[in-house]
């Protein structure tokens, strides 16, 4: 199964598929159904750290927006099964994701990176942070003593992670983002030009004002509305914790290639 070097986008197609992180995903459809009907309901933890307003109250539109950028079954009768992931969807995400990096690089910019997923996409942050990197961007060391009502913030492998019980620890809030952003202007420290997170993380960023691009599960609408209104960059549709994290490698292979930021880019 693994993919040596840089796969092609067919290459990488098909390894989303036969890993599962894109194609026929483990998230069913009634809990994808369910979480859009939270967001639509004005429930924040679905929210992601985006101000939605009342602009998306009828779970349809955030159906609609799941289909056409996340490749969801589009039929709103379809309420049980499998669900799906369009994996040109991803890769298209990706290949939007990688133009954004490739201006960071030439430009040598402040990069945040963070992860409510530890589990699956820390390696995959972690390595895209020391491609930027090595390219003469500088990567944000983000403030100590930092805490939320969850647990401590801190940064592992340049990514900023929650912690809690010497534990990383999954969490959509966006609460340890806005820690980071107080804590450098408290400092007198410049934000960050550019923050590649997920979850709440990047939504609060977004909302902020900094440019933010993220990774999202088919059950995680409000990143793809916030794309679809101009407030993050790009949300690259995955599902983000499958069997094994190094299933992600190819991906990031194929993204760091795209970006001019391989080996041999």
């Amino acid at each position: 199964m693994p993919i040596s070097g840089i796969p092609s986008r067919a290459a990488l197609v098909d390894h989303l598929i036969r890993t599962r992180i894109a194609g026929d995903v483990a998230t069913p459809r009634d809990n994808n159904l369910a979480h859009y009907r939270r967001l639509a309901n004005g429930d924040r933890h679905y929210w992601l750290g985006l101000e939605l307003g009342d602009r998306w109250t009828d779970e349809q539109d955030v159906l609609a927006v799941m289909a056409e950028r996340c490749g969801v079954n589009d039929d709103p009768e379809f309420r049980f099964g499998q669900d799906t992931i369009d994996p040109e969807l991803t890769v298209d995400a990706l290949d939007r994701m990688a133009a954004r990096l490739r201006k960071a690089a030439a430009g040598q910019q402040r990069v945040l990176f963070a992860t409510g997923h530890p589990g699956g996409l820390l390696d995959v942050h972690r390595a895209t942070a020391a491609a930027l990197r090595a390219a003469g961007c500088e990567i944000v060391v983000i403030p100590e003593g930092l805490a939320t009502d969850e647990g401590m913030v801190f940064q592992f492998a340049d990514v900023a992670v929650l912690e809690r019980g010497a534990t990383l620890w999954h969490t959509h809030s966006p609460d340890p983002m806005a820690r980071i952003l107080d804590g450098l202007e408290r400092a007198g420290r410049p934000l960050p030009d550019l923050v590649v997170a997920d979850h709440g993380w990047a939504g609060c960023a977004g909302q902020r004002g900094i440019d933010a691009v993220g990774y999202a599960d088919s059950n995680d609408p409000a990143l793809f509305i916030g794309e679809a209104e101009g407030t993050l960059q790009v949300t690259v549709p995955l599902d983000d914790h499958v069997t094994s994290p190094r299933h992600y490698d190819p991906m990031t292979a194929y993204l760091l290639d795209a970006a001019g930021l391989s080996p041999t880019g």
